[in-house]
């Protein structure tokens, strides 16, 4: 990893991650335009890693498997991605994502679920905070809450 290690930072109350879908555009016109679509997804990723986020990047996961694989139907990557949104914590938004029909889908679907969509990394919370916010809401539903410590 070269002469600087990057910390973590930590996890409170914890120490499952929360899980954060990286919403963006995959398909274009040209192979070349795909590559850059799955590079800057994978950085919105490795962004929200660094804020201690476990980052599901489909593009990463199923990148050019529509190259390998061209008569599985483009509905089914839409599908099998969205049900992968589905099961995360919140969505972080690739730069891009507005001209997306498929990212839009992401997005309407995430809010009819209530998962928290972020617009952009620099909106993503640091994980911990995410984490401690999620409890506290849990608590006040449940009707108490933990003191401070």
């Amino acid at each position: 990893m070269g002469t600087q290690e990057r910390t973590l930072p930590r996890l409170v109350a914890s120490t499952s991650l929360p899980v954060v879908y990286v919403a963006g555009p995959y398909r274009a016109g040209n192979r070349a335009r795909v590559t850059l679509n799955i590079q800057s997804a994978r950085a919105v990723g490795l962004l929200a890693i660094e804020k201690g986020w476990s980052a599901l990047i489909p593009h990463a996961n199923t990148g050019d498997l529509d190259l390998f694989a061209p008569t599985i139907p483009d509905e089914f990557w839409l599908e099998a991605t969205l049900e992968l949104m589905r099961r995360s914590d919140a969505v972080v938004l690739v730069p891009g994502h507005e001209a997306s029909a498929g990212t839009r889908a992401e997005i309407a679907e995430a809010c009819r679920l209530g998962i928290p969509v972020y617009y952009a990394v620099k909106e993503l919370p640091l994980a911990a905070h995410f984490k401690l916010q999620q409890q506290r809401q849990q608590e006040a539903e449940r009707g108490y809450r933990l003191e401070p410590t």
